[in-house]
């Protein structure tokens, strides 16, 4: 019986669900809090706060230190399927993720791994049901 992987992810949560014999299941449930974080939260070093107020805060490149996390969520998700296809948990992988980080998940991936992937759809799914991804993958996950 051939298992498939199905990621749904974005740059903070990846949802995995095993689909097998007509039949989905969610497996696992990954989080990347920083990703989730105030970005001048994540910054360490640089200048920080002049001492200017209470509010005064300096966040330097925002869209780099969020870029910076979502890599790091790549590769561990990333690393997360190469063991699944590694110990033969899944068979094939159809990858539903928020379009940037579909980028970033496809370069993290093993050559191996990359392989087996069926399915790919640039669409962010990661809050959604398990019913409504069977639905907008259609057949034969519906």
């Amino acid at each position: 019986m051939s298992t498939t992987y199905i990621i749904a992810t974005d740059a903070a949560r990846a949802r995995v669900f095993a689909h097998a014999a007509g039949v989905m299941r969610e497996v696992e449930d990954l989080v990347h809090p920083e990703s989730r974080e105030h970005i001048g939260d994540l910054r360490t070093g640089g200048k920080g706060d002049a001492g200017g107020g209470a509010h005064l805060r300096q966040t330097g490149n925002a869209d780099a230190t969020l870029e910076k996390h979502a890599m790091f969520f790549a590769k561990e998700v990333a690393h997360y399927l190469k063991q699944a296809r590694s110990q033969g948990k899944a068979d094939h992988f159809v990858i539903i993720a928020e379009p940037r980080f579909l980028g970033q998940l496809r370069d993290k991936l093993d050559d191996a791994t990359r392989k087996l992937v069926v399915k790919e759809l640039d669409k962010d799914l990661s809050k959604a049901t398990k019913e409504q991804i069977a639905e907008t993958l259609g057949k034969p996950y519906a």
